[in-house]
């Protein structure tokens, strides 16, 4: 059960993390499992439904930077996601009805690993209230050296700011300067391996490239209130339905005022937010695959 400090923390600031949500067998499970993955993507020459691959990936050394939706490839992965222990801190956030959005896994490997630009993923994904966030399941130990996410306190009570490119094109990342926040407002996500991070959908974050000699796994859900729906649409509703993580479900949308950009005309580069946020021409984070110190600019 979380505290009513860890609640008011999560109203404030829009995100916490929560040590020990994740039990050391299924995490070591969760491992092994990724482990087999990334040696079966020696076989993969190019992003598939499964794998999303670093630039650089190849059969002799795979790199893999997210694997796609994880609840659909292996059941231990689904199987947390409605575990008792993350079920009961999703309903004290979210309330009693809850439903997935969902699911990723980003990796980050020793020196290496791609930076995720500043954005907000409520510009992905607009809904009809803002009751959503993202569960951070921490798979190693985390912290800024091997690539923790960083995010700006309050932010999620703010704007939704612009993710469009010189194109006029969404392309999923925002600027810090122009939006007028500041690195140094920035907090890290740290955590030991099995802590799980909780972010407000329209809470601003990133993150830089691994410069450790360890590996980062993040485990992602993106999860919302039942009452809230997509604005782009359900374009298969039994799917929609079947995502349902506790509690009942409605056909009766809650709408509630928010700041909305539709993230509208769509990419120029599809995919993941990888391939979205190539379009972007100013860059915060840089990427150094040679192994050096990577500084935000």
């Amino acid at each position: 059960m979380l505290t009513r400090s860890q609640l008011d923390e999560y109203r404030e600031r829009g995100a916490i993390v929560v040590e020990g949500v994740l039990q050391e067998a299924p995490r070591r499970r969760m491992k092994d499992v990724l482990a087999d993955l990334v040696e079966r993507s020696r076989t993969v020459a190019t992003h598939d439904d499964v794998y999303d691959l670093e630039p650089g990936h190849s059969s002799e050394q795979p790199r893999v930077r997210r694997v796609k939706k994880p609840h659909v490839v292996d059941a231990v992965f689904a199987e947390f996601m409605r575990s008792p222990r993350l079920l009961e801190i999703l309903r004290a956030l979210l309330g009693p009805n809850v439903r997935l959005h969902g699911s990723k896994l980003n990796l980050k490997a020793p020196h290496f690993g791609s930076p995720v630009e500043w954005h907000q993923d409520w510009a992905f994904y607009p809904h009809t209230n803002d009751d959503l966030l993202a569960v951070g399941v921490m798979l190693d130990d985390t912290t800024v050296e091997n690539g923790a996410m960083y995010f700006i306190p309050g932010t999620h009570r703010g704007p939704t700011f612009d993710h469009h490119g010189d194109d006029g094109r969404f392309c999923g990342a925002m600027d810090l300067q122009a939006a007028g926040l500041r690195f140094g407002d920035a907090v890290a996500c740290e955590g030991p391996a099995g802590s799980c991070s909780f972010h407000h959908v329209r809470l601003v974050h990133g993150s830089a490239q691994n410069l450790s000699q360890r590996p980062r796994g993040l485990l992602l859900y993106e999860v919302a209130a039942a009452d809230a729906f997509p604005l782009l649409g359900v374009p298969d509703y039994d799917e929609f339905h079947g995502r349902m993580l506790c509690g009942e479900d409605t056909i009766v949308p809650r709408t509630v005022p928010c700041p909305i950009r539709m993230p509208l005309p769509p990419a120029r580069n599809q995919g993941s937010i990888y391939e979205n946020q190539t379009a972007l021409s100013r860059r915060f984070f840089e990427r150094v695959d040679s192994g050096a110190v990577a500084q935000p600019s």
